[in-house]
């Protein structure tokens, strides 16, 4: 990741098909391989699955760039997120997630920490247009 003028940041992968089973991204000094075999294998992320653990960590990125600023106390987050793919033309036709949340904040700060990471999340953005991406982020219940 570099910075460049006007506020730009770039970023890059490289990938490298191993074999027919598997492949590798790597970025910095971080290395995750990729379930790029046909048949699949469990022991990788394949595509779809990296676009939502992609737009997962965006948000959970997102939350504490700006915990800071808003003030927002908080113990823990967790998001899940389900897509649904289509075949013709293959795309993701739709995600849905869910931001959970351990704080004692209230509602009116959380709804305004959803709003931010709406609003400021890069990945968010990128897939929000081409998707139906919708979702909640909501208080932990607290285990009895």
């Amino acid at each position: 990741m570099t910075e460049s003028a006007g506020l730009k940041l770039e970023f890059d992968v490289v990938s490298v098909r191993l074999s027919a089973h598997a492949s590798e991204s790597r970025c910095k000094d971080a290395l995750i391989t990729l379930d790029t075999d046909m048949a699949g294998n469990p022991q990788a992320f394949n595509p779809a699955e990296l676009l939502l653990a992609a737009l997962s960590a965006c948000m959970i990125k997102g939350i504490e760039r700006v915990t800071p600023i808003l003030k927002f106390q908080l113990r823990g987050v967790e998001v899940r997120v389900h897509g649904v793919r289509q075949d013709v033309p293959p795309r993701m036709e739709s995600i849905r997630y869910e931001i959970i949340i351990d704080t004692d904040e209230p509602d009116r700060r959380l709804d305004l920490l959803h709003e931010n990471v709406k609003k400021y999340g890069t990945v968010f953005n990128t897939v929000a247009p081409g998707t139906e991406l919708v979702g909640v982020l909501h208080r932990m219940i607290a285990s009895p």
